[in-house]
């Protein structure tokens, strides 16, 4: 790559030990500057340990963020606050174990990458709106390093929103928690790259990465149900970002698709 051009490749939620398989074959081919995933159902479809962080990280991934599912093992809480490369919202109260955002560093390339939680039909947060909003003009003044957002969110109008309240001040916004990938890869008037859902990274032949039995039972009978990780024609989504090292602004995002 370019010196003054940085690629990202973001990959959507990564689902149990297929995902994570899938990461590590689709990373050994990669040309990427930096690697990024959602890793908040690394651990058997719903939540992160440190043990599937580590072991995504030594893929070569360079950060991994989460979401509301981050608080599923408890054994992640302590190792929050130890591994700065994993991430956790940022709009969680004051006092919350773990780091919102992070700066990363390689080959002479920078990027600071943050993490965000919507909060129609999720948890009662602080505003994602002012907490972006203070920390972009707390690190946008640090010289010319690319800011690239996951909004974990489940509203589409509270993503598209952030798009527009960001747009020409981050370098892009990466909506994730739905699991499916939309169409809508565009970059905004002001040089922002943006995608609704980056969609998820594991079996697509499931109920958003679950095994379709167990979902199916639970839909039609309403009763309890033990859920296990879809493993069937495991697919890599997200999306891949080139950004002008000097503005920061995106000058192309691609959806990525790839059947592994």
């Amino acid at each position: 790559m370019q010196d003054n051009v940085i690629k990202v490749f973001f990959l959507g939620d990564v689902i149990g030990k297929p995902g994570r398989k899938a990461v590590e074959q689709f990373v050994k081919k990669s040309d990427a500057d930096f690697h990024i995933i959602n890793g908040e159902n690394l651990a058997g479809g719903i939540g992160i340990t440190p043990k599937t962080a580590l072991e995504i990280l030594s893929y070569g991934v360079d950060a991994i963020t989460t979401g509301n599912h981050v608080w599923k093992k408890k054994d992640i809480i302590p190792f929050l606050m130890e591994e700065q490369r994993v991430l956790r919202p940022l709009n969680y109260p004051r006092g919350t174990p773990g780091f919102g955002y992070g700066l990363f560093k390689k080959n002479n390339k920078s990027i600071y990458v943050v993490n965000l939680e919507g909060r129609v039909f999720m948890n009662h947060l602080e505003c994602p709106f002012r907490a972006i909003d203070d920390l972009v003009k707390e690190i946008g003044s640090g010289g010319n390093v690319p800011i690239i957002l996951d909004f974990h969110a489940e509203a589409t109008s509270e993503k598209i929103a952030m798009g527009w309240f960001l747009d020409g001040r981050v370098s892009a916004v990466i909506g994730t928690h739905t699991h499916v990938q939309t169409s809508d890869c565009k970059i905004l008037p002001c040089g922002t790259g943006y995608i609704t859902d980056a969609g998820m990274t594991g079996s697509i032949n499931s109920v958003i990465g679950m095994d379709k039995k167990a979902v199916l039972e639970k839909f039609i009978t309403l009763l309890p149900q033990k859920y296990e990780v879809g493993k069937e024609d495991v697919e890599v989504q997200g999306v891949a970002l080139t950004i002008d090292g000097e503005t920061k602004t995106c000058l192309k995002i691609e959806a990525i698709k790839e059947k592994i």
